[in-house]
């Protein structure tokens, strides 16, 4: 059982997760000859306030 993780800022619809997680899937499955049935996809949206890069954060950067 194959579990693909995706953290990403905020701020995609409904339909763009669907997305990610069609393409995601397909791909894996592509790739690895995996059942699509057996892939699980996780998103887990991101704060741009909780995730940094080179010492700030996101959120701080103009």
């Amino acid at each position: 059982m194959p579990i693909i993780r995706i953290e990403m800022f905020e701020g995609r619809d409904r339909e763009q997760k669907r997305q990610i997680i069609k393409e995601v899937t397909d791909g894996f499955s592509r790739a690895t000859g995996a059942s699509p049935d057996t892939v699980h996809v996780v998103l887990t949206d991101v704060s741009t306030e909780d995730w940094g890069r080179g010492g700030e954060a996101f959120a701080d950067k103009t």
